[in-house]
């Protein structure tokens, strides 16, 4: 009861309506819907940044198959972690995946299969630019640092002599709840900046010295954006994508300046996923290579080690390993970053754990 009650209560708290679809099998042929005893339901909650993508897995996987219902609940890393520690859902999803403590913590084990990956980028709206805003590594680290507070301030427009850059104030907008994108960004930012490092550090919130604004998932960041003249904030590419948002070019490891998109989120992946530990836990806070975009991360299903419903357990591994195979066709049209091969082998080799 304890869990339908935190499960309620996140419904509420965030007023979203759970995306409800069906799935089940392996791409079978479409059937008439399956008599409602017959039906299973798996309750999923988490990590706004990959939500567009399950959402689209989920409709295309269960349009042909009604013997599951599936609901995921876009609610934010944070809570996600919350929920599914708690046994309130089937599984979770997660940016940040779990600490070492988390997984000890899990009463019913825990498995994290990375599904998918994604950049992170910084979207901004300055009408009239003039062409596309250059950030360097320092640059945009002391902007959310709060160090670099208007729009032509010398260290940017030395950055970009052609653009028209006004005397305008930079409207910083951060995530508002517990968030793994959050996580992301910041782990990248303690990478390249000892200063951060030093001071806000690390976590899925944190105490953000020049932010003028906070907003409810990826979705609420890229919404006030699009609002704010002069603003800037961190949100995964496909949001940016889908509202047209101009995005910066961000300075590598390598110090050339790349574009958000598809081949360079790829190329950072396929630069330095090399040694994947066993518990399916990495992340690449500073990507080398020279054509790598600097901030991408993978994001987690956290599912648990065994389900008292043999009917889940088998369902739910059904899903995941169509998602980890055929629904990795379907990454960059949603703009995220599909796999790299070996990753997905080792995420279905750790799907297939599930009791």
């Amino acid at each position: 009861m304890m869990a339908k009650r935190l499960l309620l209560a996140a419904v509420a708290a965030f007023g979203l309506a759970g995306v409800v679809v069906t799935a089940f099998g392996q791409n079978p042929p479409a059937s008439p819907p399956a008599p409602m005893s017959d039906r299973v339901t798996l309750h999923g909650a988490g990590a706004t940044f990959p939500a567009p993508l399950y959402h689209k897995w989920i409709d295309i996987y269960t349009k042909a198959n009604p013997q599951l219902a599936v609901e995921y609940l876009s609610i934010g890393s944070g809570e996600g972690v919350k929920l599914f520690l708690s046994e309130a859902i089937d599984f979770g999803a997660s940016d940040s995946a779990l600490t070492d403590e988390q997984i000890a913590t899990a009463k019913s084990g825990a498995i994290l299969a990375p599904v998918t990956a994604g950049a992170i980028v910084l979207a901004y709206n300055l009408p009239d630019l003039g062409g596309t805003l250059k950030l360097s590594r320092e640059v945009y680290a002391d902007i959310f640092l709060g160090k670099i507070r208007e729009w032509n301030d010398p260290r940017i427009q030395a950055l970009n002599p052609g653009l028209k850059l006004t005397k305008q104030t930079i409207m910083l907008i951060a995530r508002q709840e517990s968030s793994g994108t959050t996580f992301a960004f910041t782990n990248h930012l303690s990478a390249i900046s000892e200063v951060w490092r030093k001071g806000p550090g690390v976590g899925k919130t944190v105490n953000w010295p020049g932010v003028s604004s906070t907003a409810r998932g990826n979705e609420g960041v890229a919404g006030r954006i699009k609002q704010s003249w002069g603003a800037l904030g961190y949100i995964e590419y496909g949001f940016a994508k889908r509202l047209g948002l101009p995005m910066a070019q961000l300075q590598n490891r390598a110090g050339e300046y790349v574009a958000p998109g598809p081949d360079s989120g790829q190329a950072a992946l396929e630069a330095n996923v090399n040694q994947i530990p066993d518990n399916l836990r990495v992340f690449l806070p500073d990507p080398a290579g020279k054509d790598s975009y600097p901030i991408v991360t993978f994001t987690w299903l956290l599912l648990h080690g065994q389900y008292a419903d043999p009917r889940k357990s088998a369902a739910l591994k059904g899903f995941v390993d169509w998602a980890l195979t055929d629904g990795q066709g379907f990454s960059g049209g949603e703009g995220y970053i599909p796999l790299p091969a070996d990753v997905a082998t080792l995420a279905r080799t750790a799907v297939d754990r599930i009791r």
